[in-house]
């Protein structure tokens, strides 16, 4: 007796039930896990500049000591959705760790660590030794080009806070500083302005004004 197109299908759908059923459940798919490229060694006092991506909205990157516990850090900068973050550095050579950072129960939580090695800082100084008063003096100054870093021209017997004609080295490294108006002996300095170390002259320059 022929079956009918109904008797045909359900017979389908009965042997095809059981494989069908026998067949493992997809798992979802894996979550993107936040990722942070930044570099691993750079002159003390240098910032710290990290590419960063599928990172939380809550997100913080801070350098640490390797000993410092989650809750605490030397910077902190807040990440986001940020594509790159920077940080100075500590002003001293030693070990830090880079941390990507992120509140879970309330609590900070390291999501990500790598490492960092900051080298010995240093600068150099490049201007005429002598100018006449109230000349403009042509001025090169590298160094660890830190944000708050400046290249300022002072008395010699000047403290290393002492204020002058200055640049911001991180700005561009050449500029041109205002001779003063009082004839003598003059000091172009290299300031470092870094975590850890604080205020530091690198370099010095003795610069005359006649």
């Amino acid at each position: 007796m022929p079956f009918s197109r109904r008797a045909v299908i359900c017979g389908l759908a009965f042997c095809a039930g059981p494989a069908l059923a026998r067949q493992p459940a997809k798992a979802p798919p894996p979550t993107a896990q936040p990722a942070i490229s930044a570099p691993r060694s750079l002159m003390a006092g240098a910032p710290a500049t990290a590419l960063i991506s599928r990172v939380p909205a809550d997100a913080r990157l801070a350098i640490a000591r390797v000993t410092d516990p989650d809750d605490r850090a030397i910077v902190v900068a807040p990440a986001g959705a940020a594509a790159s973050v920077s940080l100075p550095s500590p002003g001293v050579a030693g070990r830090w760790e880079i941390r990507l950072l992120r509140d879970i129960d309330g609590r900070p939580a390291v999501l990500l660590r790598q490492p960092l090695v900051t080298t010995t800082p240093e600068a150099t100084l490049a201007a005429p030794a002598r100018i006449a008063r109230g000349n403009a003096l042509p001025v090169r100054g590298i160094g660890p080009n830190g944000e708050r870093d400046r290249v300022v021209l002072v008395r010699p017997d000047a403290p290393p806070e002492g204020d002058g004609p200055y640049f911001y080295p991180a700005e561009n490294v050449e500029s041109t500083l205002d001779a003063p108006d009082e004839p003598g002996a003059y000091e172009l300095r290299y300031v470092m302005v870094a975590p850890v170390s604080g205020r530091i002259v690198l370099a010095r320059r003795a610069v005359a004004v006649d």
